[in-house]
């Protein structure tokens, strides 16, 4: 087969390139991040919304609609125009490349989270590195965490930020890939991450239950909610395999996770640390501290033995081995797709 009847694959291949690009370099800290620019225009967009609609809700509520249209329908706009540049070129591929390795979080997730257990296993006796380091990755109060409450957190972040951070993604830019290539000039793997990044970033922003954000944040949140939901639920049915069970236990796993997950507040958060907790065999959740006030959160896995340092890393093995078989599993799905189509045609 020459070069043409494979063009089709290309979208796939640049999102299998950009995941192996993300493992090997992370995100480099002098580069300028699309969500950074994200972020920025989010900031300006607030501002003007909070002095048009000052304190009123049913404004606020409108004004958080436009945020989140303009800047999710930006974002992705700039990834079809990227793509489109890209096409047929061996510099526009690479850069196409780079773009989508932005929108993957494995390797830093994975670095953040080695850094505080080194911390927290050689400073054993003084925990404040570790815990000053592990407040720039968790929400909650982390001043007063002895070791075991800081290996909770890690695992707690490990899990859910998988989904957030690399599978959610991920699994926007398979399907960016497969509708690309059965549909020249359609949107594609880019398009589709950076949409989702754009939600993700204005849920991280203005995603909080407090104050104006009660009102101007709750369309971003809910389109991140949405966005997540299938990707999550994917991870919990899907996660067993990468463990070495059989799917009758991936059924089991994913009813178990929607079932501990269901009190928690967030649609998937509490999904996607269930499903880890019950493949690795831990119990997670409990009480925790944001702002000085204490939050129960549901337990997930109960009567399981607390995480430690050995379950916090099989947590990131899993998702380095359940990323692969992603992978894989789009690049046969889009190969015996090809073969169909050229097949029928």
């Amino acid at each position: 087969m020459g070069p043409e009847p494979l063009e089709p694959l290309l979208p796939l291949g640049a999102v299998i390139a950009a995941a192996a690009l993300d493992r090997l370099l992370g995100d480099p800290r002098r580069w300028l991040h699309p969500v950074q620019v994200m972020g920025w225009l989010i900031g300006r967009l607030r501002q003007g919304a909070e002095l048009w609609a000052g304190d009123r809700p049913g404004r606020l509520r409108w004004a958080g609609i436009a945020i989140t249209l303009a800047v999710v329908g930006l974002s992705g706009a700039s990834g079809w125009l990227l793509e489109t540049w890209a096409s047929g070129s061996v510099l526009g591929q690479a850069v196409l490349v780079i773009a989508l390795a932005s929108a993957l979080a494995g390797r830093s997730l994975e670095q953040e989270v080695q850094a505080v257990l080194a911390l927290s296993e050689v400073e054993q006796r003084n925990l404040e590195p570790a815990r000053r380091r592990l407040s720039w990755i968790v929400g909650r109060d982390t001043a007063e965490l002895d070791r075991r409450g800081i290996l909770r957190a890690l695992a707690e972040t490990a899990s859910e930020n998988a989904v957030d951070g690399l599978f959610a993604p991920l699994f926007w830019m398979l399907v960016g890939a497969a509708l690309g290539g059965l549909v020249p000039g359609a949107p594609g793997p880019l398009c589709l991450a950076w949409t989702f990044k754009a939600a993700s970033t204005l849920d991280s922003m203005l995603g909080y239950r407090r104050g104006r954000l009660t009102w101007l944040g709750t369309a971003g949140a809910q389109l991140d909610d949405l966005l997540v939901w299938l990707p999550c639920r994917l991870v919990a049915l899907t996660l067993p395999l990468a463990g070495g069970p059989g799917p009758v236990r991936a059924w089991g796993v994913l009813r178990r996770a929607l079932r501990d997950g269901a009190p928690d507040p967030s649609p998937n958060a509490g999904v996607s640390q269930a499903a880890y907790a019950h493949v690795v065999g831990v119990q997670l959740g409990g009480i925790n501290r944001y702002g000085g006030l204490e939050k129960p959160k549901p337990l997930l896995a109960a009567g399981s033995p607390p995480p430690d340092q050995a379950s916090v890393e099989a947590m990131l093995r899993l998702s380095r081995r359940l990323e692969g078989l992603w992978l894989g599993a789009g690049l046969l799905t889009g190969i015996l797709t090809l073969f169909i189509t050229k097949a029928l045609s």
